[in-house]
């Protein structure tokens, strides 16, 4: 018996241990990333191994390069417009929540349980989806919620917004293999993120979170429709000057 307990307080400690040393692990892992640019994404590897399904766009024939676009630029270095896009289309509560919307949650749910053919609709924060598409794999489970709702925690405490919004801005999906501000601008309107003007910066808003179906370079009539919504709701936060203290800081 007594050598049972010892066992049991050896594993305890053990366990103890190995929590311990990943909990420091993502918390240096977290901090590195709001220093230096995020290498590359779960998702990255996963567009670069393989040719997305045709449901989701099949966008490349068979055979065409898998080279991930992606440049990672300071928030300096795009079109105020574009954040304030994202803002409006993805987390318009940005500023105010920390982390989490209970609102938009609770509305999510009603929509995703109480209407039919109404499609899915995304309870999540700009700061949830930085959580789930730096540090995370892709796919759905209670275990990986848990663990996009941990990081979460950790890049609100540790990231000022602004740096949540310029790895967002950087690591979203907008086109097969491109990712970011900069590679989508020049690949689907040939020029630099800089001069994005509001109906481009509100198109790269619109195609998310399915850019390979709908494409901001060959937008079909939802993807005009969601980018005419975003622009509307660029005006009604009042333009750049809702994220002016973003900006600045």
């Amino acid at each position: 018996m007594a050598e049972f307990a010892e066992q049991l307080r050896l594993a305890r400690r053990v366990a103890l241990q190995v929590l311990a040393s990943m909990f420091l692990v993502s918390v240096v892992w977290v901090l590195l990333y709001r220093w230096i640019s995020p290498p590359a994404t779960w998702l990255m590897l996963e567009r670069r191994s393989h040719r997305p399904e045709a449901a989701y766009g099949g966008l490349l024939p068979e055979g065409a390069s898998r080279k991930i676009n992606y440049d990672f630029v300071t928030l300096d270095e795009v079109s105020p417009q574009l954040p304030l896009a994202l803002v409006a289309a993805e987390d318009q509560r940005f500023l105010m929540h920390h982390g989490f919307d209970a609102d938009a949650i609770i509305k999510a749910a009603k929509h995703n349980f109480g209407e039919k053919g109404g499609g899915i609709r995304g309870g999540s924060t700009i700061s949830q989806q930085v959580a789930k598409n730096v540090f995370l794999w892709q796919g759905r489970s209670y275990i990986r919620k848990a663990a996009e709702a941990y990081f979460t925690v950790l890049i609100e405490l540790l990231w000022s917004k602004r740096r949540i919004l310029e790895v967002y801005l950087n690591i979203a999906e907008m086109g097969d293999c491109v990712f970011g501000a900069e590679a989508a601008a020049q690949k689907h309107f040939g020029r630099p993120a800089k001069q994005l003007s509001p109906s481009q910066a509100a198109m790269l808003a619109a195609v998310l979170p399915n850019p390979l179906k709908f494409r901001a370079g060959n937008p079909g009539p939802q993807a005009r429709a969601k980018q005419r919504r975003v622009l509307r709701n660029m005006r009604r936060l009042g333009g750049t000057r809702f994220i002016a203290t973003i900006l600045d800081n």
